[in-house]
C-alpha cells in the first residue's frame, strides 16, 4: 500500500485531472484559481510530509516544469495556461519526477493529438506543420510560429495530457 504522502498526491492529481479535463475540453481554458490551488497544495503537501527537503523539491519541480513548458511556449507550441499548469503540477510531484512526467505527458499528448487530428480530418495540414517545426530545428533554420487554430476541433486540449501524463508518471515511478 502506498504511503500517505503518495496517496494524498494521487488524490490531488486525480482531482486536478478531472477538473482540468472538463474545463480544457469544454472551454479551452485552464482557470488560474485551479493552477494556484494546485501550486499551493503541492508546496504545502511536500513541505508537510518532507520538511525543508520536500519544500525545496517542490519549488525545484515548479521551476523545472515551468521552464520546460515556457521554452515550448516561446515557439508557439504550448499555451500559457499549459505552462502554468505544468509548473503547478511540478510543485506537486517534485523535481525528481518532472522529467519522467514530461515524457509521459508527451506520450499522452501525442495520442491525444493523433486522435484530434483524425477526428478533425486535418491529417495533411497538421503533418505539414509538424514537418516544418522539425525542419526549423536544423542548423541555420528558423522555427515557425503557429497561430492557435480558430476551429476548436483542431486544437489539442493539452491540459488533459499534462494532468493525465503526470498522474500516470506518479503511478508508475512513485508507487
Amino acid at each position: 500500500m502506498p504511503s500517505p504522502p503518495i496517496l494524498v498526491t494521487y488524490l490531488l492529481l486525480a482531482l486536478v485531472t478531472a477538473y482540468v479535463s472538463y474545463t480544457d475540453v469544454r472551454y479551452r481554458r485552464i482557470p488560474n484559481v485551479c493552477v494556484l490551488a494546485t501550486l499551493a497544495g503541492g508546496i504545502l503537501l511536500n513541505a508537510a510530509f518532507g520538511g525543508l527537503p520536500g519544500l525545496l523539491s517542490s519549488l525545484g519541480g515548479f521551476a523545472l516544469a515551468f521552464g520546460i513548458m515556457l521554452f515550448l511556449h516561446l515557439f508557439g507550441t504550448m499555451g500559457a495556461g499549459d505552462v502554468k499548469l505544468f509548473g503547478a503540477v511540478g510543485a506537486v510531484i517534485g523535481a525528481g519526477l518532472v522529467l519522467p512526467a514530461f515524457a509521459a505527458v508527451a506520450v499522452v499528448g501525442f495520442v491525444l493529438a493523433v486522435f484530434t487530428m483524425v477526428r478533425a480530418r486535418a491529417v495533411r495540414g497538421t503533418s505539414v506543420n509538424v514537418l516544418q517545426f522539425f525542419l526549423g530545428l536544423l542548423p541555420g533554420q528558423s522555427l515557425p510560429r503557429f497561430a492557435a487554430p480558430s476551429d476548436r476541433r483542431r486544437g489539442v486540449p493539452y491540459g488533459v495530457a499534462i494532468t493525465l501524463g503526470s498522474l500516470v508518471s506518479v503511478l508508475l515511478f512513485r508507487a
